[in-house]
């Protein structure tokens, strides 16, 4: 049956992402230790500052690029039309250009406007520009996509590997010669050149090998080939965008808020949640990509059949990772950060419930984007966003950052009933 090949795919691909995700995983927890460790609390929290702010910028100007080369890659490599996917490609790659452009001019401005706010100094501000730079440039969604349409998830799990080893020989390397702030921002940044340096290099080779070389000429005209394209974008860039920024808008609140210290015990509790619940993610990119096959390639029976099946693997996963982050969140984050930061444990039973929940609705999103409901999912996040500010607002000045925890809590609950419905509502729709 159709339903269970797909099904076997996604876990399949879910399992390659998972190779690359695990060792990082694993890599995090030595290098997390090396830094709260040695830059303590304060430290800490002020290098989580320059990082929430980069990736909030990076999350909010960028474009979901890798969803139109799976979407609509599709459509052309099967058929042969490599000139229309030449099109596309280098469309995609000019969208990113722009991105990061754009995106390096605002991380100046909010280094210099917003730093003293967050306890940066001028020298902070200057090196957190340059950081943000070095993200926003090492640009990667494109690549990930052409791996994702010739379903090369393993040469994908390599290539996202090289953050975490880049990131540990880089704070191998700083812990030896003089542990700083600077000095982690330069492996970071390293380990994102890496990464980047991995993807594009794999790309390329996958391309070479299947459709031969592509051609970008009259690239701007890919908007005419699909004319719903800038929708699409529009949409993908403004769910992911509001979603991928709010976790990291917490941590600017709380820094504003309460200050590094307890920005940096956020962060901390939110790293290691995510961590543990790191195959929301890459479920969601896997169901996403087997979904927009067999809405391209089968019936609406087969559509629902598959959404069914992977919603209930995701519950299960879910249910269990609440309960690991439970019972072993405390002696991890013991081991890892020491007891400076045990005051951290229940920021991370709080925030890893709340991923587990947004694990229990991994599939909702990618079933909307997949049967073009994107504008259902932009109102939900735009309304959870909202929502967050709202509570934030509300319970950091009385709560502190247990408060920001039980705000993100909320929404993700919140969002779970909104998506699952919207999910629904789209499958009994699809035909």
């Amino acid at each position: 049956m159709r339903d269970n090949s797909s099904l076997r795919s996604i876990l399949q691909n879910t399992g390659w992402l998972l190779t690359g995700k695990g060792v990082g995983a694993v890599l995090s927890l030595f290098y997390l230790a090396i830094v709260t460790r040695t830059l303590g609390p304060v430290g800490f929290g002020l290098f989580s500052l320059i990082l929430s702010a980069a990736q909030t910028i990076g999350i909010i100007i960028s474009f979901e690029t890798w969803q139109i080369i799976v979407r609509y890659g599709q459509e052309y490599v099967p058929s042969g039309d490599h000139e229309k996917f030449g099109r596309l490609f280098f469309f995609c790659i000019a969208l990113d250009l722009c991105g990061a452009i754009v995106g390096s001019l605002i991380a100046m401005a909010v280094a210099f406007l917003l730093g003293p706010e967050l306890g940066l100094t001028n020298d902070m501000a200057v090196q957190a520009t340059l950081f943000s730079m070095v993200m926003l440039l090492t640009i990667r969604s494109t690549p990930t996509g052409i791996l994702r349409l010739f379903d090369r998830f393993d040469a994908g799990a390599f290539a996202e590997t090289m953050v975490p080893v880049g990131r540990m020989i880089g704070a191998l390397a700083v812990w030896l010669t003089g542990p700083s702030i600077s000095g982690f921002l330069i492996a970071w940044a390293g380990a994102e050149l890496l990464c980047a340096v991995a993807y594009w290099y794999l790309a390329l080779k996958t391309i070479r090998e299947r459709t031969g070389r592509l051609s970008g000429r009259r690239f701007l005209t890919a908007r005419h080939d699909q004319p719903e394209i800038l929708r699409y974008l529009v949409a993908t860039n403004i769910s992911t965008s509001v979603s991928g920024a709010t976790r990291h808008l917490a941590v600017l609140l709380v820094g504003g808020f309460v200050g590094p210290a307890s920005a940096g015990l956020y962060r901390l509790a939110n790293q290691l949640s995510a961590s543990l619940t790191k195959i929301a993610g890459l479920l969601s990119k896997s169901i996403f990509a087997e979904l927009v096959k067999v809405r391209a390639n089968a019936d609406a029976e087969s559509l629902r059949a598959l959404f069914s099946r992977a919603s209930l693997l995701a519950i299960i996963t879910g249910i269990l990772i609440a309960i690991i982050v439970v019972f072993i969140g405390k002696p991890l984050l013991l081991l890892l950060a020491g007891p400076e930061y045990e005051a951290a444990y229940p920021l991370l039973v709080l925030l890893g419930i709340a991923a587990a929940i947004d694990l229990i609705g991994v599939t909702y999103e990618p079933l909307l984007m997949a049967t073009g409901r994107m504008n259902w999912s932009v109102k939900i996040r735009l309304f959870n966003a909202v929502l967050l500010v709202v509570i934030l607002t509300i319970l950091l000045p009385r709560f502190g950052t247990i408060g920001a925890a039980i705000a993100t809590l909320a929404v993700a609950v919140v969002g779970l009933l909104l998506m699952g419905r919207a999910a629904k509502r789209a499958a009994l729709q699809a035909g």
